[in-house]
């Protein structure tokens, strides 16, 4: 695997997150959803946090919901130039190619949901009650840094109540799997994967 490949690669994941989560953003409401399968959803959501909508401000009472937010895309954007050079490494020192696929889809995956981050906030109005417009003429929903990730893909594969044996969540209405994610997601999802499953070919040389 070769650096150029690898950002071949990254550009064309790129493409279809963002196009996708445009497509989205342009064309539905927020919590629109439409049914391709009894068991996948096209469901439009926003995540103004971390993995699953969480968010620092649940752990801590001394910091904002826009001080945690503007934190959060700040981070990503450091941890990103970390990946990026541990992607550089990886091809320079020849390791394996899984290794480097893993780190080219954790890259792609992190860097397609920081454009959201960053730049959706000035690019979009909102989308509660209506359509949201790129570049409306009267701004977009928020400041710089302060965007929210467009999540749109939904599997609920098995909906129902839960066994009343189960401890803790017996009997209570269960979904699974309930999480709405992404493009981005999945590739990030993808490299994890790769690195639990492979981790000894992927660290060999290492």
């Amino acid at each position: 695997m070769t650096i150029k490949k690898s950002i071949l690669f990254i550009i064309l994941i790129l493409l279809i997150d963002q196009i996708s989560k445009i497509y989205i953003k342009t064309h539905f409401v927020i919590g629109e959803e439409l049914e391709v399968f009894s068991w996948f959803k096209i469901y439009f959501v926003e995540n103004d946090g971390m993995a699953w909508g969480t968010k620092f401000s649940d752990f801590t009472s001394f910091i904002s919901d826009r001080t945690a937010k503007l934190s959060l895309t700040i981070f990503r954007i450091v941890a990103i130039f970390g990946i990026g050079y541990w992607l550089y490494d990886a091809v320079k020192k020849e390791s394996p190619n899984v290794l480097i696929w893993a780190i080219v889809f954790i890259f792609s995956g992190a860097l397609g949901n920081i454009i959201d981050s960053v730049f959706y906030s000035v690019l979009f109005n909102d989308s509660y009650g209506q359509v949201a417009s790129f570049l409306p003429a009267e701004g977009g929903y928020d400041s710089l840094l302060h965007g929210n990730v467009v999540d749109m893909l939904y599997f609920p594969l098995w909906k129902g109540y839960l066994p009343e044996w189960l401890p803790f969540y017996g009997g209570q209405y269960f979904t699974f799997f309930e999480p709405v994610f992404n493009v981005a997601d999945v590739a990030i999802s993808t490299g994890f994967y790769l690195l639990i499953f492979f981790n000894k070919k992927a660290f060999s040389n290492n």
